[in-house]
């Protein structure tokens, strides 16, 4: 019987289309404009120290938020999906909560709590410990944008995996750790791995619900796509060229061998159904 849906001709041509118009064409023309001041001028403008730092802020606090993100958000989806109790469904439903607000918005909110004279930074300032307008702020918004990713990766393939066989390994004397580490982790490792890759991707390219609680403060709390606006508005199209090709590159590599670790992992463990 033929299908009523289109075939793999149309639909592959629709597919390489759409990714071509969308996502192909716009990176073609930031290589191609970063291609005028060739490798060696991009890695010099890479390497100034204010654009070295920035840099080195977006992409080292994405990487521990996602890591961070990866633990707390299985955690979170274990609950979500083992357990039943009172406020469980709103509780699941605040979990997009990222998802839905405006990153300005989120900004402000988390400003507004962090910051010296706010409800949680007002309990630090007395021991002149800030929150807000530093590195550790910055970390706690991509944090905050990064959770959904993980959890709705993790929480249907754990809906689908067999209770039996977390019995079956207590029966034959497996303690809990041993059951979480040999028996449930392995299968959701690939899971884990797209979350925390998905994660970190949105992290490094967060703009909007950083920007409001990282001070800005270069050398210290100023991150890469708002020093990429900066450069665009000093009308230094070539620094903002280089820093996007970095990142791009940069984040390019990471999320390959992320990729690659989790196509690893299935073929190791394979999927749960």
């Amino acid at each position: 019987m033929r299908s009523v849906v289109p075939g793999f001709g149309v639909a592959l041509g629709l597919t390489l289309a759409l990714l071509t118009a969308i996502v192909l064409l716009p990176l073609a023309a930031l290589v191609l404009r970063a291609s005028e001041l060739g490798f060696a001028g991009v890695a010099k403008l890479a390497m100034e120290p204010r654009i070295f730092a920035a840099l080195k802020t977006s992409f080292g606090l994405s990487l521990a938020a996602a890591v961070v993100n990866g633990v707390f958000g299985v955690i979170t989806a274990w609950v979500l999906v083992r357990y039943r109790f009172p406020g469980r469904r709103l509780l699941d439903a605040a979990v997009d909560l990222p998802f839905a607000l405006p990153t300005a918005v989120a900004g402000i909110a988390l400003a507004a709590l962090y910051a010296p004279n706010g409800w949680v930074g007002s309990l630090f300032a007395p021991y002149d410990i800030k929150i807000a307008y530093t590195p550790v702020g910055i970390f706690i918004a991509l944090v905050f944008v990064g959770l959904p990713f993980v959890v709705r990766t993790v929480q249907p393939v754990l809906a689908e995996a067999e209770h039996e066989i977390e019995e079956a390994a207590a029966t034959l004397g497996a303690g809990r750790i041993r059951t979480i580490l040999r028996v449930l982790l392995p299968p959701l490792t690939p899971a884990i791995l797209t979350g925390v890759a998905m994660s970190f991707a949105r992290g490094v390219g967060e703009y909007g619900s950083v920007i409001f609680i990282a001070g800005n403060i270069p050398y210290v709390s100023e991150i890469a796509p708002l020093l990429i606006v900066v450069k665009l508005e000093e009308y230094d199209y070539a620094g903002a060229t280089a820093i996007a090709l970095t990142m791009l590159t940069a984040s390019f590599l990471i999320l390959l061998g992320l990729n690659a670790l989790g196509s690893w992992s299935r073929r190791r463990y394979g999927v749960v159904r």
